[in-house]
């Protein structure tokens, strides 16, 4: 006798043979553009933000040498910086993503626009 249930061998084929996908798995052009175009906005802003954070405390670029902290927090700064900024072109391959980002992007696009907008 077995411990499992009957009926178990069934849940691993029905969970991968593509039977859960969403019924409404297409999105409009609309959806798509105005989910691309919130994504763009987010990145960007994430990105100006991440490199005014990491700039120096003092006035000019090259004072970042005097402190550790400051070389630091440059390099970081620019390393998360730019791999954000590559992902920027690295479009959503799925129907899921593309709306996924429209949500995403409606709730946060208007907070970050402010803390760039609060942070110049």
């Amino acid at each position: 006798m077995s411990w499992m249930p009957v009926g178990a061998d069934q849940w691993g084929r029905l969970r991968y043979s593509g039977a859960t996908k969403a019924p409404n798995a297409r999105i409009t052009s609309r959806q798509r553009r105005l989910g691309v175009l919130l994504r763009t906005v987010f990145i960007a802003c994430l990105v100006v933000v991440i490199f005014h954070v990491s700039m120096p405390q003092s006035s000019t670029i090259w004072t970042a040498y005097e402190a550790p902290g400051d070389l630091i927090r440059l390099v970081l700064g620019l390393a998360v910086g730019i791999w954000i900024g590559i992902q920027l072109f690295i479009v959503p391959k799925d129907a899921g993503a593309y709306r996924t980002w429209l949500y995403l992007g409606l709730a946060a696009v208007p907070f970050l626009v402010i803390c760039v907008v609060g942070i110049w």
